[in-house]
């Protein structure tokens, strides 16, 4: 983290369920870690968490109700050592919540001065406009990247309210960066790659014309292919903030110089038409979440 702060990243996004297990087998939150990473610097970036969603043996759980809110963001605190939060996300649409109620209780939170601005992760339009009505959304996290477009749907919604787009997996979990020449097996049990479309062995084979397209690109402009997937998305519209991941300080400035790599209008123009030709974005229903 500290790093990816001296490169130039004041953006940091995580969450109150990603977890994983400490060697004692108590529970370890990715919370805490950043919470470390951030001292001394906190003032100088954007801390963004997420409350609504659990882990259980029996899957994903949603809960936005007021009460659980309240108790998922006094943990965040605690967990990252800070007193207020710029962004704080409704993780996923609990289907037992209004977003009305949810919206109010974030209303809530900003006036107490515990977070900032509240945004919304994974959402529809409708959702979306009903929560803005109550207390305005300054940020949707949504999926997005060149070959999954279902959310440039939003895009009028979008700009119409004036909400950003944080764009999460902006290189497909790794896929569009080029890395995998052949189809990789995930075996890890917290590795969720396996499970998405692309590296099935009909969605890799499917979607190996995108990075066809995408290298032939990245060839023209003497850049990588991770940097012409992250700099097409901010080529797309200026209130698109990506947040690839990554363990390697290498990917980390690599990732940054992408904002160097300029597309033109045409040039951003010809790879959609290209993708789109391709059927990519009906294909998102293949896809295992």
């Amino acid at each position: 983290m500290r790093a990816a702060f001296d490169m130039g990243y004041t953006f940091f996004d995580t969450a109150e369920c990603y977890t994983g297990i400490n060697p004692d087998g108590t529970t370890a939150y990715n919370e805490e870690a950043v919470g470390e990473g951030i001292k001394g610097i906190r003032d100088k970036l954007i801390l963004c968490t997420k409350c609504g969603v659990r882990f259980t043996d029996a899957g994903m759980e949603m809960d936005s109700g007021p009460a659980a809110i309240r108790k998922a963001i006094e943990g965040s605190l605690r967990r990252l050592q800070t007193d207020y939060i710029d962004l704080y996300y409704q993780h996923r649409i609990d289907p037992k919540t209004e977003p009305e109620s949810v919206a109010e209780t974030m209303g809530e939170l900003i006036k107490e001065g515990k977070i900032r601005a509240w945004g919304i992760s994974a959402v529809n339009e409708e959702y979306l406009r009903r929560a803005h009505a109550v207390t305005p959304v300054t940020a949707v996290q949504n999926m997005y990247n060149m070959i999954d477009r279902g959310t440039e749907k939003l895009f009028p919604v979008l700009e119409e309210l004036g909400i950003t787009l944080v764009s999460y997996t902006p290189l497909a979990k790794g896929f569009l960066s080029g890395r995998y020449t052949e189809r990789p097996v995930f075996n890890h049990p917290e590795d969720n790659r396996g499970g998405r479309y692309q590296f099935s062995e009909e969605g890799f084979a499917y979607y190996r014309q995108a990075l066809d397209l995408i290298r032939t690109t990245a060839e023209s402009k003497q850049a990588t292919m991770a940097q012409i997937s992250l700099a097409w998305m901010l080529s797309k519209k200026p209130w698109i903030v990506p947040i690839p991941g990554t363990r390697s300080p290498e990917r980390m400035q690599e990732n940054l110089n992408a904002s160097d790599i300029v597309l033109t209008p045409a040039e951003v123009k010809a790879l959609d038409d290209a993708l789109d030709k391709m059927g990519l974005v009906d294909s998102m229903s293949k896809r295992s979440w």
